[in-house]
């Protein structure tokens, strides 16, 4: 069993992305292993899914102890997702190594990220408008059962044959059908959701897949350290650094999926994060005296230590 010090550095940046927004593990995992170290991509989707098993759970437990995970979403999405896990990495055991329909899907998963990344903006962009809020905490959720059974189904389904779907496309479902929900309660509850998901698409991948377990263990030492960071970073942050953090992570996956090159995606991502601080800084134009005296006035506001 050969493990690679690449991988694992690999698996450490994605695994960190999941801690943080719960999303990008497989989307990004898989055509990481697939693209930039020649795995098969059948052995990459089985071993990318026994290495969640363990990642996940850690960023769970992080969210479960800081009371940032509604339970009963996670009930009902897990109703739908674990008979759909099983059934799609049978799908996956039937289609074998057909390369064309296993591009076909991972075309459309791309395709729906992107209109689901380009939703988020949008939202945010008229949530910025109208002043509403999005963090709404556990107990203020109210949870629509049919509707939250049904987006477990299609991203078990989905996650069992791609490895994609517990978190890139699962968020944006949940994100639109509780658009109060806050950034916290949302990478939450869907890594929590996860651990049930990717364990029973793992055991699919056991008995139908194709496991490398050097990739594997690779995966597991690089990416469960990191999901803790991750984990630890977004329970405690606020709302409005996460979701942008959320979007372009699943734009990265969404532009992975349609086919977009790597040096081009690289290019990309760069000039979007480049775009995104310009549009920052002509937004709060730090360098003004009425921001200074603004962060001036929130300093002497804040208590100290010994004050409370």
């Amino acid at each position: 069993m050969h493990i690679d010090p690449y991988i694992v550095l690999g698996s450490a940046v994605v695994g960190l992305l999941v801690g943080m927004t719960g999303a990008g593990g497989g989307a990004l995992m898989t055509p990481m292993l697939i693209l930039l170290f020649g795995v098969k991509p059948s052995s990459a989707i089985s071993s990318d899914l026994v290495a969640a098993v363990l990642m996940r759970p850690v960023g769970a437990a992080v969210h479960l102890r800081r009371g940032t995970v509604n339970r009963r979403l996670v009930g009902w999405m897990v109703l739908g997702s674990v008979p759909m896990a099983f059934f799609g990495a049978y799908l996956l055991h039937l289609m074998g190594n057909s390369s064309s329909a296993q591009h076909n899907i991972e075309t459309a998963l791309g395709a729906a990220l992107l209109v689901g990344a380009a939703a988020m903006v949008l939202r945010y962009v008229l949530d910025r408008r109208t002043g509403e809020s999005r963090a709404a905490v556990v107990h203020e959720i109210t949870p629509h059962p049919a509707r939250t059974v049904a987006i477990g189904m299609i991203g078990g389904v989905i996650v069992g044959i791609t490895s994609v779907g517990s978190g890139s496309l699962m968020i944006i479902l949940l994100l639109f059908l509780y658009p109060t929900i806050g950034a916290k309660q949302l990478v939450g509850t869907d890594l929590s959701q996860a651990v049930p998901l990717t364990m029973a698409a793992a055991l699919g991948a056991f008995a139908f897949g194709h496991i490398e377990f050097g990739v594997t263990t690779s995966l597991i030492l690089g990416s469960v350290p990191a999901v803790l960071v991750g984990s630890l970073l977004s329970s405690s942050a606020p709302d409005r650094y996460i979701r942008p953090v959320i979007t372009f992570v699943v734009t990265a996956s969404g532009l992975k999926y349609v086919g977009v090159g790597t040096t081009a995606l690289g290019w990309i991502l760069c000039s979007v994060l480049l775009l995104g601080a310009i549009s920052w800084l002509v937004y709060k134009r730090p360098w003004s005296s009425a921001a200074r005296s603004e962060d001036v006035a929130t300093t002497d506001i804040t208590p100290r230590p010994d004050m409370e």
